[in-house]
């Protein structure tokens, strides 16, 4: 499967004092995602809050999350654990919920060794049909995984077929495309990067942006497409801002915020994570407003 184009990053909304899954608040956001001109959902990633659920929660949200979509885009689940047999029992789930990809992120409290990692993704894809994203977020993670190790997966193992970097290190996409020949799709998780990240090649960018830019980070893809970079320059900058901003502030806190004060009430993220003060919001809001102002 080749992925092209936005993947879009929901939050899992929580409502009341105890902070219970909210599905019927997915299910707006996930449409509402999907009317921003999408190309895939990637549910349960770091801004959907997956450290903090349940497994019952995780396999509900991963279950809703298909529905609602229902083969309009392809579903990308998340999968981030510290043992190889949780992320196994995740992975199995999601194939047999309907998922089209697993991004699969490795958790360390130990230091893993590179032997470990390569173990850790041989495993899970033994027990699973599904095509893998490797995903490296080291700041969210403790792990960091080199371009070599990742290439080496990439050509040994045989569902992994993708991966996403959230290091913000333009270098590492062009050592993907150097080390496997330009073969091995590589998507960009830095949302301050997207623009550059496009021009190396990347063939997606992986964001929470469209939950509060609208169609803007499309607009950007298909400036890329068309080659038309004075646009794609354009609106990058645009966006840029507000890029900034909420990875500074922390995903789950600034997309729940500016999704409430928009009107989708998905309440706060899960403690301890803390909801965005006053004066975070009141810059957000501002922020949003000079991005989608024409």
């Amino acid at each position: 499967m080749k992925l092209e184009g936005i993947i879009a990053y929901p939050v899992t909304p929580f409502k009341g004092a105890e902070q219970v899954l909210d599905l019927e608040a997915l299910h707006i956001t996930l449409n509402a995602l999907l009317e921003q001109q999408c190309d895939a959902i990637a549910p349960l990633g770091s801004a959907g809050e997956s450290a903090y659920l349940s497994w019952s929660e995780w396999q509900e949200v991963a279950k809703t999350s298909i529905a609602v979509v229902n083969h309009r885009v392809p579903v990308i689940l998340g999968i981030s654990e510290l043992t190889t047999n949780m992320a196994i029992q995740k992975a199995k789930k999601a194939e047999e919920l309907g998922a089209d990809v697993i991004m699969v992120m490795p958790i360390s409290y130990w230091k893993l060794s590179d032997q470990e990692i390569y173990e850790y993704y041989q495993q899970i894809a033994a027990e699973t049909s599904l095509p893998i994203m490797v995903y490296n977020n080291p700041a969210t993670s403790g792990v960091d995984m080199s371009p070599e190790l990742i290439s080496r997966m990439f050509q040994e193992i045989d569902n992994i077929c993708m991966v996403k970097d959230s290091t913000g290190d333009i270098q590492r996409m062009h050592k993907f495309y150097e080390l496997n020949h330009g073969e091995l799709p590589f998507y960009n998780g830095c949302n301050p990067l997207a623009l550059e990240a496009f021009c190396a090649g990347a063939s997606g960018w992986c964001t929470v942006a469209p939950n509060l830019l609208g169609k803007l980070p499309s607009q950007l893809y298909q400036a890329v497409m068309t080659g038309d970079l004075e646009q794609a320059q354009a609106l990058f900058y645009k966006q840029l801002p507000v890029l900034r901003f909420i990875v500074q502030g922390g995903l789950p806190k600034t997309i729940k915020a500016g999704l409430n004060s928009m009107g989708f009430a998905v309440g706060n993220p899960r403690k301890p994570l803390q909801k965005a003060s006053p004066a975070q919001l009141e810059q957000l809001q501002a922020l949003i407003k000079s991005a989608t102002t024409a």
